[in-house]
Parts: structure tokens; C-alpha cells; sequence
């Protein structure tokens, strides 16, 4: 073998022992730390987020979920099952069939600008929906009290969060709903309203999950 050869097979092996060690640092080594880091110390966040009820997974804090009625025969649009707190309009880009509990699966807004003559009026019939749901015998819903995360949906189209405002409207409703005392309802709404990040990043804010979690528990032991 000449020594041309045997440079270009030094080269070769110089190479493979390269990727080899590369492929270990990069592909095994640093993906199992990151890992472990990961679910040592953000172990929640790196599992999803995930929400658990009854001993098992339901949800992820992060993506909504849709409290309605099934669909009646001929109906294309599902009822809201008014015994739940309701989550803000769910408006995203896509649906599949797999996921029962919350249809969207790619996330998205609308793009309509504020004058758009649609957007206008399916915040109109939002509006007069969440008036007429949430207002039950003594207490009446005003369209002064309709927050806009009532009747708009999120950048994203998938916000599991609502503010407090929208949580509290519904409040009187869900009591009638569930033959529950309007205080207790009202202190589960309180107790699960989430101030500011860090105090002083976002808005404060209700999860709509962890709320009605909370409200089937109250429910139970009525």
C-alpha cells in the first residue's frame, strides 16, 4: 500500500472516529441530560403541563377544553353544557376527530381586522348569547358586564384561560345549574384566580380545567 493510500485511510478513520464521537456527544449524551434536567427540575412542564382528576390525566394547563352538549341530529354546531364554566370562542384553523374533548388541533386566529363587518357581528351574537345564558333569575347579565375575552377568542384560538370578569357573570349560573349556595361558586372562582406573573407580567386569570375540576369535586359533596 502506498503511502497516498494509507493518508487517504488515516483520513477515513479520522472521520468515522469524528462522527462516531460526535453522534455520542450530540445524539445520546447531551439529549439524556437535557432530559434529566428537565424532568428533575421542570418536571411538570416537560410532561405538557398535564392536569390530572380521578387519579388521571384530563388536560394540559396549557391548551383549552370545550364544555358542550353532543350534537343533536342536524345540528353543525354543538350547544354549551351550561353546567360548566365556559371557556373563551373557540376559533382555530383546524379540527380533527380524535381528540373529543377539544376538536382544534392547529392553533391560529381569525386575521379579521376590528371593522371587519363578520368579526363585528359574531361578537354581536356572542355578546347576546353570554347576556341570555348567564342571566338567570335575580341577576341579570348587563352588556356592560361582557369582558371581551367573552366573545373574542384568543390570539392562538386554543386559550385554556378566561379572566376573572367572564368567571364571575357565569357564576349565578352554574349555582342554578347545580343546586349549589351562589357563595360557595363564587369563592371557587376566587379561590382559583391567579394574579399577575411575578406580579406584574399578564392579567390575572381563571383556568377554565382547574375550575371545573373544582366544581365537580363541590358538586360531589353537595
Amino acid at each position: 500500500m502506498n503511502n497516498s493510500a494509507i493518508n487517504t485511510a488515516r483520513l477515513l478513520w479520522a472521520g468515522l472516529r469524528a462522527l462516531l464521537v460526535l453522534t455520542l456527544v450530540t445524539g445520546v449524551i447531551y439529549p439524556l441530560v437535557v432530559t434529566g434536567i428537565a424532568q428533575g427540575v421542570f418536571n411538570n412542564k416537560a410532561n405538557g403541563s398535564e392536569i390530572k382528576a380521578d387519579g388521571k390525566v384530563v388536560g394540559s394547563s396549557l391548551i383549552g377544553q370545550a364544555y358542550n352538549l353532543p350534537l343533536k341530529k342536524g345540528q353543525e354546531t354543538p350547544e354549551p353544557d351550561l353546567k360548566w364554566f365556559q371557556g373563551r370562542p373557540q376559533n382555530g384553523l383546524g379540527t380533527n376527530s380524535v381528540n373529543t374533548q377539544y376538536k382544534l388541533i392547529l392553533s391560529g386566529a381569525t386575521n379579521r381586522s376590528g371593522d371587519n363587518a363578520d368579526l363585528i357581528e359574531w361578537v354581536k351574537d356572542a355578546k347576546a348569547a353570554v347576556i341570555k345564558d348567564n342571566s338567570v333569575a335575580g341577576y341579570t347579565v348587563k352588556p356592560s358586564d361582557v369582558p371581551a375575552d367573552a366573545v373574542t377568542s384568543s390570539g392562538s384560538g386554543l386559550d385554556p384561560d378566561i379572566s376573572p370578569q367572564y368567571a364571575q357573570i357565569q357564576v349565578h349560573r352554574i349555582a342554578e345549574k347545580n343546586n349549589l349556595p351562589v357563595d360557595k361558586v363564587d369563592k371557587l372562582v376566587k379561590d382559583h384566580t391567579e394574579g399577575r406573573t411575578l406580579g406584574f407580567m399578564g392579567e390575572p386569570r381563571v383556568n377554565v380545567l382547574e375550575l371545573n375540576i373544582a366544581l365537580k369535586e363541590l358538586i360531589k359533596g353537595n
